[in-house]
Formats: C-alpha cells, structure tokens, sequence
C-alpha cells in the first residue's frame, strides 16, 4: 500500500508600503509587501507565517536587504 501525502504552501497578500531607498538595477521606488504563508499537510494548516518580501515599482525585480 502506497500512501502519497500532499504537502503545499499558499501566499496571500496582506499589505504595501513604500521602502525607504531605490533600486540598485534602475534607480526606482521600493516596495515592501506583506505575505502571510500557510504550509498546508493533507489539506489541513500547519503553520503560519508572516514575510516581508521588496520588490523594484519599475523593473519589478526581487530585492534581497543584506545587514
């Protein structure tokens, strides 16, 4: 008997705010949004959490914030 466990993460949007700073590709505005993430395991929730992700308004380019 093969038993096959289904396991996914959804995102959703809770929010935008304009990031202090400017792109480093083309000198455009920051944005930082909210994501809440749910790792699901046979479609009930595991775990909750909360990520800030930056995105560029003009090239719409991932940005990574180094300390």
């Amino acid at each position: 008997m093969c038993l096959v466990y289904v396991c996914s993460e959804e995102e959703r949007e809770l929010g935008r705010q304009q990031a202090p700073g400017s792109c480093p590709y083309c000198g455009g505005k920051v944005l930082a949004i909210d994501f809440e993430s749910q790792c699901r395991f046979c479609f009930l929730p595991i775990c909750y959490n909360i990520k800030k992700k930056y995105f560029c308004s003009l090239c719409s380019r991932r940005l990574e914030l180094y300390h």
